[in-house]
């Protein structure tokens, strides 16, 4: 019987194990974090600094590398096939070409128009109209 359940296994493809694929060291697994909170605490500390324009593209450069380790380590990116990195990529490139001609317009109207709130002129008197 053990003999069927063994060759039945190895009919499908199944292995011995079920587990996890690519479990990750600990250290490593650490090291993301980590280098995930420094980057938040400069988003936090970057906007502390009058950058002007250069404040949008630092904080997206350093979102990008944030969301680049999560992808790599937390999502196992990096143990996957080439073709699922080959569909993230240009998904990815894709959706970055969107932002950018967004911010690329938002960037080209620096200047910002206030309008103030003023009350309605009082309408002119009419003359009185003069005795025939």
């Amino acid at each position: 019987m053990s003999d069927h359940a063994t060759t039945a296994d190895a009919a499908h493809g199944h292995d011995e194990h079920h587990g996890f694929a690519h479990p990750m060291p600990v250290w490593q697994l650490l090291a993301v974090f980590f280098a995930l909170v420094a980057l938040t605490g400069l988003t936090v500390y970057q906007a502390t600094f009058e950058l002007g324009s250069m404040e949008l593209v630092l904080s997206l450069l350093i979102a990008t590398i944030k969301a680049t380790l999560v992808i790599l380590f937390f999502m196992h990116m990096i143990h996957d096939k080439p073709l699922n990195a080959i569909v993230f990529i240009s998904s990815f490139v894709f959706v970055a070409l969107f932002i950018g001609f967004t911010l690329m317009d938002a960037l080209s109207n620096k200047e910002i128009m206030e309008f103030k709130e003023v009350p309605p002129a009082a309408p002119i008197a009419a003359a009185p109209a003069e005795p025939h």
